[in-house]
C-alpha cells in the first residue's frame, strides 16, 4: 500500500513550541505517514494492533488448553521445518511444519491421552532444511527458557510449561510522578564471588532498595544472553528470561515482591541489535543472513559485532513488538529503559559522528525511518494496551521531539537519559583542579535540556562502573579507599575530598539536573571497585562481578556515611517532590567564590564547591519569605561531614532584593557544603 501523506494530530503544538523545527515539518509528516500506514495496514491485515502484538501467544511452541501443542515459525529461506526433541528421540524429520504463506510455517500436535505430547522440561529444536539442503538445528526464536549445561558452550531450548506457574498476587504501581531509579544486575548483587540468584535479588537486595527511598528498579541483562561478560548487551532469545539467575517463575516472583512494596521495574530492552550466535541466537535461523536483519554490509554493526534488526520487515516488527507486549503482561515489567537508540536512529548509528545540536543533524537521508517508525509503534502501542507503562530512550543524539507524543510527530518515549551529565563530571574531576570548576558550565550541562522532554539525570551509570573507565569516587579517592577508608584512620585529604564532593555532586545533579533520577547498584556508597565480568583476560575471576553491600553494614567504614546520605536525599524528594517540579530556578552561580544557589519545589538548594573558603553571613536570594531552617546538611556527622553547621539556626528572611530574587537570606555556607533549606512557615 502505498503511503498516504498524513500530518500528526498535534504537530502545531509542537512546532510553536519549538519554532526551529518549522524548517522540517515534511520530514515530521512524512514519519508519521510511515507510522500511520504500518498502523493502518496492521489493523486491516491483521485484526489490530491487539490481536497483532500477542503473536507470541501463537509463534514458538504453545501449549493448548486441551493439552495438545500449537507450533508456529518464520522461516522465509527454509526448504522445509521439522520439530525434534526428546519427545521423538531427537528424530529429524517425523515432525514436519506445513508451509503457509509468507514464509510461516505450522504443525499442531494433537495431546496423547490428555496429556501434552511434549512434557514440561524437556528439550527442542527447530529443524531447519536449508535452500542447500544442510539440516540446521535452531532455537526457536520465541522460545521462554533456554538453560546451558555446565560443560557446554551453547545453551538448550528447554520446554517451559509447569503444572503451576507462579501468580502475581500485587498489582502494578501507578505510574510515579517522581522516578528515582536504581540501575541493577541480578547476577552481581551480592557480595560473593559468584552469579547471583533471583531469589537473593528477591529478599536481599529489594528490602536495601526500598529503604535506601529509590521506587524504580531498572533491570539490566534478564533478556538472554549466552556471553555474560556482554552485560546482556548481546541478546540470544528475545523472549527468554536469563536462567543463569534462576527460572521464570523466580522473577515472576521477584517482579511481585517489588511490587508488594510499591517499586516499579523496568527492563533494560535490547531491540537495537542481536548476538551473531546462530547455534543458540537468531542469526542465521533459516539458513540465510537476512530473516530478521538486513542481508550483507548493513545487517552487521562494525563496532559492535552484532547483527542489526530490519524495521522495515513486517515479522520482525510482529517479534518486536510482541517481545515487549509479553515482557508486560506474562512478568508484569511497568516499562521500559531502550538500549541503543541512537545506533537504531541513524544509518551511520553513530559510529564516528558528533552531534553539535545542529538541527541537520536530525533530519534527512541519514536517519533510519524505518527505525524511528518501529519506535514509535511501540510507543504508540504501550501507550494504548498498558499506559501506566513507561519508557525510556537511550540516544545520546538529542533527537528533537522523542520524548514527545506521537500524536505530535514525536517518537513517543516519557523520558531520555541525560547522557552529557556524567561525562561533565568526568571531564571536571579528570581535568581541572578545584579551584578550577566553573559554576556556570556545571549548571549549564545540568539545565541544558529540550523544553518539556523529561529527562533522567544522573552523575553516573553502570557505563562508568565498567573496568577501563572509573567510578566517581575512584576517580576522587583512587587507591585510598583500599587503605583510609576506615573511621580508624585519620582522615586524609583525599578521601575527606572524594566523600564531600561524592555527596555534592550527587545532590546537585538530583536536584537541578532532570525529572528523575538514576543510580548504577553500589555507587550510591562510593563501591570501592570497578566492574568487569568472568572473561578470558582476566581468567574468568568473579572477584569484580559483585557489590559489596557488606561494606555499607561494617560501622567502622566511612561507605556507611555516603550511603546514609543517599537514602535521605532520596527521602527528601519523595517528601517534597522537586523531580516533578517545574525546572528550579538558578539565582546564582558565582565563579570566584565557588557557589550555586537556586530554587525548586519550594526549597533552597545552596552548594559551595570552594575547597577551603566557608563564607560567614552569605546572602542567597529568594523569591518566598519566611523562616528557614536546614533540611539536609552534607556537612553532617551521620553523613562524614566536620559538623560545622547548628540545625536549631533559624534563617529570616529580609526583604532586601538579590540576584533578581525580591527576598534574601543570610547564611553561614562552610566550604564543600550542600545545604538544603526551606520555609517552616509552609507546612510540608
Amino acid at each position: 500500500m502505498a503511503a498516504a501523506s498524513t500530518e500528526p494530530p498535534r504537530l502545531k503544538q509542537l512546532l510553536e513550541r519549538d519554532p526551529y523545527l518549522e524548517p522540517f515539518r515534511t520530514d515530521f509528516q512524512r514519519r508519521y505517514s510511515l507510522f500511520y500506514n504500518h498502523l493502518k495496514n496492521i489493523e486491516e491485515s491483521e485484526g489490530g494492533l491487539d490481536k497483532f502484538t500477542k503473536s507470541y501467544k501463537t509463534f514458538g511452541v504453545n501449549q493448548l488448553a486441551d493439552g495438545g501443542i500449537y507450533c508456529k515459525e518464520w522461516a522465509p529461506g527454509a526448504e522445509a521445518v521439522f520439530l525434534a526433541g526428546d519427545f521423538n528421540g531427537w528424530n529429524p524429520s517425523s515432525h514436519p511444519y506445513k508451509k503457509l504463506e509468507y514464509g510461516k510455517w505450522e504443525l499442531f500436535m494433537p495431546p496423547e491421552d490428555g496429556q501434552s505430547p511434549v512434557p514440561h522440561g524437556s528439550k527442542l529444536k527447530v529443524v531447519i532444511r536449508a535452500q542447500n539442503g544442510a539440516l540446521l538445528y535452531r532455537i526457536s526464536p520465541w522460545a521462554r527458557y533456554v538453560v546451558r549445561d555446565e560443560d557446554k558452550v551453547n545453551y538448550d531450548w528447554v520446554h517451559w510449561n509447569p503444572p503451576q506457574s507462579y501468580i502475581h498476587k500485587n498489582p502494578s504501581p501507578k505510574r510515579l510522578k517522581s522516578l528515582r531509579i536504581y540501575e541493577s544486575h541480578v547476577g552481581i548483587a551480592s557480595p560473593e564471588g559468584k552469579v547471583a540468584s533471583y531469589k537473593n535479588f528477591t529478599y536481599n537486595v529489594l528490602p536495601r532498595i526500598k529503604d535506601l527511598g529509590y521506587n524504580c528498579v531498572q533491570l539490566m541483562a534478564i533478556m538472554e544472553h549466552a556471553y555474560y561478560a556482554s552485560f546482556g548487551y548481546q541478546v540470544t532469545s528475545f523472549f527468554a528470561a536469563s536462567s543463569r539467575y534462576g527460572t521464570p517463575d523466580d522473577l515472576k516472583e521477584m517482579i511481585d515482591v517489588a511490587h508488594s512494596m510499591g517499586i516499579t521495574v523496568l527492563l533494560d530492552v535490547v531491540h537495537s541489535h542481536a548476538s551473531k550466535n546462530s547455534e543458540d541466537g537468531l542469526n542465521q535461523f533459516d539458513g540465510t543472513d537476512s530473516c530478521f536483519f538486513h542481508s550483507g554490509y548493513r545487517g552487521n554493526h562494525q563496532l559492535w559485532d552484532s547483527r542489526l534488526f530490519d524495521y522495515a520487515n513486517w515479522e520482525v516488527l510482529r517479534f518486536l513488538l510482541s517481545n515487549l507486549r509479553m515482557w508486560i503482561e506474562d512478568y508484569r515489567f511497568d516499562g521500559f529503559r531502550f538500549d541503543g537508540v541512537t545506533s537504531m536512529l541513524y544509518h551511520h548509528h553513530g559510529i564516528g559522528t558528533g552531534f553539535s545540536g545542529d538541527y541537520n543533524e536530525y533530519f534527512g537521508l541519514h536517519v533510519d525511518e524505518d527505525a524511528l517508525c518501529y519506535l514509535m509503534l511501540a510507543n504508540h502501542m504501550i501507550n494504548t494496551l498498558h499506559p501506566e507503562c513507561i519508557t525510556i530512550a537511550e540516544d545520546v543524539s538529542g533527537m528533537p521531539a522523542l520524548c514527545r507524543p506521537v500524536a505530535e510527530g514525536g517518537g513517543g518515549f516519557d523520558y531520555r537519559l541525560a547522557m552529557a551529565i556524567p561525562d561533565k563530571w568526568i571531564q571536571i574531576i579528570k581535568e581541572l583542579k578545584d579551584e578550577d570548576w566553573n559554576m556556570g558550565n556545571i549548571v549549564h550541562t545540568l539545565t541544558n535540556r529540550r523544553c518539556e522532554e523529561k529527562y533522567i539525570a544522573y552523575a553516573e551509570s553502570h557505563d562508568q562502573a565498567l573496568v577501563g573507565d572509573k567510578t566517581l569516587a575512584f576517580r576522587l579517592m583512587d587507591a585510598e579507599m583500599y587503605t583510609n577508608m576506615s573511621v580508624l584512620m585519620p582522615l586524609t585529604p583525599v578521601i575527606d575530598r572524594g566523600i564531600q564532593l561524592h555527596k555534592m555532586i550527587r545532590l546537585i545533579t538530583h536536584a537541578l539536573g532532570g525529572e528523575s533520577y538514576l543510580n548504577f547498584m553500589g555507587n550510591e556508597f562510593g563501591h570501592p571497585e570497578w566492574l568487569d565480568f568472568p572473561r578470558i583476560g582476566n581468567n574468568e575471576s568473579y572477584h569484580y562481578a559483585r557489590r559489596q553491600f557488606n561494606l555499607t553494614e561494617d560501622d567502622l567504614l566511612r561507605y556507611k556515611f555516603l550511603n546514609a546520605f543517599d537514602r535521605d536525599m532520596n527521602k527528601l524528594e519523595e517528601r517534597f517532590g522537586w523531580l516533578a517540579s517545574p525546572q528550579a530556578y538558578v539565582s546564582e552561580k558565582h565563579e570566584s567564590n565557588k557557589v550555586i544557589a537556586f530554587e525548586r519545589a519550594g526549597l533552597i538548594f545552596i552548594f559551595n564547591f570552594h575547597p577551603y573558603q566557608s563564607y560567614v553571613d552569605y546572602r542567597v536570594g529568594i523569591e518566598t519569605p519566611g523562616k528557614y531552617k536546614i533540611l539536609l546538611d552534607s556537612d553532617a556527622g551521620e553523613y562524614g561531614g566536620h559538623q560545622r553547621l547548628d540545625h536549631n539556626t533559624e534563617y529570616f528572611s529580609e526583604q532586601y532584593p538579590h540576584n533578581y530574587r525580591p527576598n534574601s537570606i543570610m547564611v553561614y555556607i562552610p566550604s564543600r557544603v550542600a545545604l538544603v533549606l526551606h520555609n517552616v512557615d509552609i507546612p510540608k
